[in-house]
């Protein structure tokens, strides 16, 4: 049995992980962290980390940048490992992320879904082959509640897209305060707010004869939560400090 503790349990993710731990017979949620500790569910909410005495396995955060310093606290005075799928961290905060993960095990990425992260080194190869020749374009779209843009995402795919280039190119978010020829060095990122679009991130390579689309669309949120659960299993059984991606959960999948 898995014991996790849920950080921003009371928003509409941490709902969602919620409800996939009581679906799973081998998770049980041991406690609850909210600014407003309202009990929504079957376990414990608690505003402050620290008033926790319990223990758990691992704590799956879907929270607010706002709240990382007191959970990055609580995780390094109880050695429980963390699950950071909260995006919008300033350089400061991932400064402070790092720090936390030379103390205790640290996860962090900007997408928990599988298939990103299989996007991900798709776009690797695809950039190794065709990056060269090819102008490259992202384009995220998010519902019109999601506040950072571009999101975490479109800058996971940009950078590993500039991993697989033989130069470090250029990331241009907006064209229309600057009229000139787009440069091949550049990487255009373009982010959409509309509706109740969950998450698509589209990478465009666009050449003189041909144009690759490589594209993943998640049509519920609970792809989100399902992976967070999945991380968050992978992170109970590491013991050493450091930092951790969905690139070691994928290693970890396609291994097995």
């Amino acid at each position: 049995m898995y014991r996790f503790i849920i950080s921003g349990c009371n928003g509409h993710m941490g709902q969602v992980v919620a409800r996939i731990c009581a679906s799973d017979e081998q998770v049980q949620v041991a406690a609850g962290f909210n600014r407003t500790p309202i009990q929504k569910n079957d376990f414990p909410v608690y505003a402050d980390p620290m008033e926790y005495t319990g223990t758990a396995d691992a704590v799956i955060d879907f929270s607010n940048p706002a709240n990382l310093t007191s959970l990055l606290r609580f995780s390094v005075e109880k050695q429980i490992p963390v699950v950071l799928c909260t995006t919008g961290y300033s350089p400061e905060q991932l400064a402070e992320i790092d720090r936390a993960a030379e103390q205790v095990p640290v996860f962090r990425s900007g997408n928990m879904s599988l298939g990103i992260n299989l996007l991900l080194a798709l776009v690797k190869k695809a950039t190794a082959v065709l990056g060269g020749d090819y102008d490259i374009e992202i384009v995220e779209r998010h519902h019109n509640r999601k506040v950072d843009a571009p999101s975490g995402t479109a800058i996971m795919l940009a950078d590993a897209a500039a991993d697989g280039l033989a130069y470090k190119p250029e990331y241009v978010y907006d064209r229309h305060s600057v009229r000139k020829k787009r440069e091949k060095t550049e990487i255009g990122i373009s982010s959409v707010r509309g509706g109740n679009i969950v998450g698509e991130h589209e990478v465009i390579f666009a050449g003189n004869q041909e144009v690759v689309e490589l594209k993943h669309s998640a049509l519920s949120r609970d792809v989100f939560a399902e992976g967070a659960v999945k991380a968050a299993i992978f992170m109970s059984g590491v013991r050493e400090p450091g930092l951790y991606d969905m690139q070691d959960v994928l290693a970890e999948v396609l291994n097995n």
